[in-house]
């Protein structure tokens, strides 16, 4: 969840480095650090903070023309400057940058550091002072830099300078991800396209394992056996100002507003030149002849597949399960005969799911993902992808790519149906753009949903949000939203359920929150309004025109009941936003959080 980059060209490094980071920054921001190397060796800053404390802290004196860069969400140790990134060996020779876990880091210290006094909580550490161990064993750097990777278990991603070398970062890769950008007279390294795009579109792909001697003109990409790979560079479809917040005060803010632009993008992609559904004939043949389908997600993710259950069973009639990633990989239930495996990530770099994905291939069953980052590690290792076509989301809390996943997911479902010969009254295409009229017609609603921020939330210490049939799963991705970037105790839960033990949470003033979009229970979760009144609540409703009464707090436009989860949340979002900003809160870089969890 860490975020690295390196450069080494003919430009001074430490602005490279920095506008790197900055872009990384929602990867972690824990504490940061560059390391850069000149005619007088290395010079290596590094703070407890974010970014912008680093740029204050770095000797703007000192030039080089190559260095490595690190933004850090804690794993080993707490945050500090002791365990900021970059790491030296004990005689400061050799500099890293990692991202990942390394499980047997005590192993290897026990058996080759145990005359090496640490100076720092983290298993990165121990990774710079094998490698000098074993250069003291072997006497050649690129020697002992790929043993050391050999010893590792675990995920990494890592940079190495070496004091006594100007001409070469050394790199590894296993399950994290990293990209090599290509340039004339320089090269880079990095977690994510985005942190390279001041300075390259062109980008190389890693595989698991493979290590890489980094040049100014030359890139050396070797295999685990050890054999030299060559591999076509690809140009990165993202425009730098997708990744600005131009007259946002935040990404998550302007995130909410793209929602619109992103529906109606995914129609232009998903719709041929005849209004049909456009879909690889692959994946329509895969979903039609799965007997059952596993939706892998994490998070928000999640949430997202909880709806898209909905969508392919009461559409495509085909049963599907959802299961949190992290869980599936260690505890894997009995499985149908000819499953399918789809996998939702944002990133496509989710360790939890990843893992799922490993295990499933093995055992040779078909893997969807769907994704908003084209080459991803899920992407590249399923065997289909359906892409979002969101842009780069920035903000730590998923708003636009979460719509965007339930737009495809109803897509899929009703490609499926057809596919199967299955009559439906319903025009995917003509329904998404309504909805995208509907999320236009929300986001010009700010100022009322921020005084309902402010009257419900600006004080309390915990919130409740409701709802029966899919308005609970909409209901648990507000609560989320809530969560995680206002620090209110948030919980969604089934309407139904209140009464089964959490109705004893409700106190004098505590706000609940109900959501009221469907039929067919719409009098039912009023009625659970009506308990939680009667115990003190303070309750909002939340309903769609159509199914509105006197004194909701709030009434979204009416679209296809299916799809109101793409057009409810949004109140959500942006009633999270306020109650973040109202309470002073670092809206885009929660405390703990981190956008890519790229760490199991």
């Amino acid at each position: 969840m860490c975020g690295i980059v390196g450069y080494i060209g003919q430009k001074d490094t430490t602005d490279i480095l920095l506008s790197g980071l900055e872009k990384l920054e929602y990867r972690g921001y824990d504490s940061a650090g560059i390391a850069v190397r000149n005619a007088d060796g290395v010079h290596v800053s590094k703070v407890k903070g974010r970014i912008a404390a680093l740029r204050e802290a770095v000797n703007e004196d000192v030039h080089a023309t190559m260095g490595i860069g690190h933004t850090r969400w804690a794993t080993h140790g707490a945050p500090s400057r002791e365990n900021a990134h970059p790491h030296q060996s004990s005689t400061e020779r050799f500099t890293i940058v990692h991202n990942g876990v390394i499980e047997n880091y005590m192993d290897i210290r026990n058996q080759y550091l145990q005359d090496v006094e640490l100076q720092s909580e983290t298993d990165t550490e121990i990774i710079v002072q094998l490698i000098e161990v074993l250069y003291n064993e072997l006497n050649d750097v690129a020697a002992a830099f790929r043993k050391a990777v050999e010893l590792l278990t675990g995920s990494y991603a890592i940079a190495l300078i070496d004091s006594e070398d100007s001409e070469t970062i050394f790199v590894a890769k296993n399950k994290s991800p990293l990209l090599v950008g290509l340039g004339d007279g320089f090269n880079m390294v990095a977690s994510d396209s985005m942190a390279a795009l001041h300075v390259t579109d062109q980008f190389l792909e890693l595989m698991d394992k493979e290590t890489v001697i980094l040049r100014r003109g030359e890139v050396e990409i070797i295999d685990p056996d050890g054999q030299q790979v060559t591999r076509e560079p690809f140009k990165a479809e993202i425009d730098a100002t997708d990744i600005e917040k131009g007259t946002y005060p935040h990404f998550m803010l302007k995130e909410i507003d793209e929602q619109p632009f992103v529906i109606r993008k995914i129609i232009q992609e998903y719709q041929n030149k005849n209004d049909e559904i456009k879909l690889d004939p692959q994946i329509r043949e895969a979903m039609k002849t799965c007997d059952r389908i596993y939706i892998i997600a994490a998070g928000t993710s999640y949430h997202a597949g909880l709806l898209g259950k909905q969508f392919i069973e009461k559409l495509a009639n085909i049963p599907v399960e959802v299961h949190v990633a992290s869980e599936f990989s260690y505890n894997m239930p009995l499985l149908s005969e000819k499953p399918l495996f789809v996998y939702i990530s944002q990133s496509g770099e989710t360790a939890d799911s990843r893992s799922v994905l490993v295990q499933t291939k093995k055992l040779g069953h078909p893997a969807l993902t769907i994704t908003n980052v084209p080459g991803s590690t899920l992407s590249r290792e399923a065997d289909y992808t359906m892409h979002l076509h969101a842009g780069p989301e920035i903000a730590v809390a998923s708003t636009k790519a979460y719509t965007a996943q339930m737009a495809v997911l109803a897509i899929l479902a009703v490609d499926t149906a057809r596919a199967k010969g299955i009559e439906l009254d319903f025009e995917p295409m003509q329904e998404l753009g309504i909805v995208a009229n509907a999320m236009e017609a929300l986001t010009d609603q700010k100022e009322d949903l921020e005084e309902l921020a402010r009257d419900y939330l600006s004080v309390t210490r915990n919130c409740f949000f409701i709802g029966r049939g899919i308005d609970y799963y909409v209901g648990l991705e507000g609560s989320l939203k809530l969560k995680e970037i206002s620090y209110i105790q948030a919980e969604g839960f089934a309407g139904g359920e209140l009464k089964h033990g959490t109705i004893a949470l409700i106190e004098e003033g505590t706000p609940v929150i109900a959501l009221a979009t469907q039929e067919n229970v719409n009098y039912s979760i009023r009625g659970n309004v009506q308990e939680v009144e009667a115990r003190g609540a303070n309750s909002m409703i939340i309903s769609m025109k159509g199914l509105d009464k006197e004194g909701d707090a709030f009434v979204i436009p009416h679209v296809h009941d299916l799809l109101t989860p793409l057009v409810s949340v949004v109140p959500f979002q942006l009633i999270s936003y306020y109650a973040a900003l109202h309470r002073d809160c670092d809206v885009d870089k929660p405390r703990n959080l981190a956008k890519s969890v790229t760490v199991e």
